[in-house]
């Protein structure tokens, strides 16, 4: 009896073992990274909507496209000559290669006039616009290219308030890049 007892025990134990052994899967996994480059801008010009002329009190806005240099004009505001010239404000970009990243441009910039605090002695600028390089319509998105470089011009509009004070200003603004 003995016999049979330990011989129901030994097979029991190893239908035990094979049952669990049976059960068991094992699969393959993999495991990856990807490591970027840390941005980094630099501008190349700034924004200068340039000599304006102010023949009336009106006030109007001067648009400088984010791909020429050309002004257009509305309201009491006309073109001049005179220096400085007007600028899209240009920037550089680099990162890692072939990666798609956006831009951010501030929604409103305000200038002030640079030595007098009185009277009509600020301006807004808005309706910021972004062209990049190569690219034939505005956009705040783009691909760097595969060496991890790429470009981009901004554009504006200034809002000149009526009985506005004559004289330079100047202002300052933020833009910002990061990876999509």
């Amino acid at each position: 009896m003995k016999k049979i007892t330990l011989f129901t025990i030994v097979v029991v134990a190893c239908f035990a073992v094979k049952i669990s052994a049976q059960s068991e899967a094992t699969v393959s996994s993999t495991a990856s990274a990807s490591l970027l480059v840390a941005m980094s801008l630099s501008e190349a010009s700034p924004l200068n909507f340039g000599s304006s002329l102010l023949p009336s009190i009106a006030g109007g806005t001067i648009v400088l496209h984010s791909n020429s240099t050309n002004r257009d004009y509305t309201g009491g505001v006309a073109t001049s000559a005179a220096t400085p010239a007007p600028s899209m404000a240009a920037f550089n970009v680099v990162g890692t290669g072939l990666e798609t990243y956006a831009i951010v441009l501030p929604s409103l910039i305000t200038v002030w006039h640079t030595s007098i605090s009185t009277g009509v002695h600020t301006m807004d600028i808005n309706s910021m616009t972004s062209l990049f390089n190569g690219a034939v319509s505005n956009a705040t998105t783009s691909t760097l290219e595969s060496n991890g470089t790429d470009s981009f011009t901004v554009g504006a509009t200034l809002n000149v308030q009526e009985d506005q004070i004559g004289g330079q200003y100047s202002g300052t603004f933020q833009v910002s890049v990061d990876y999509n």
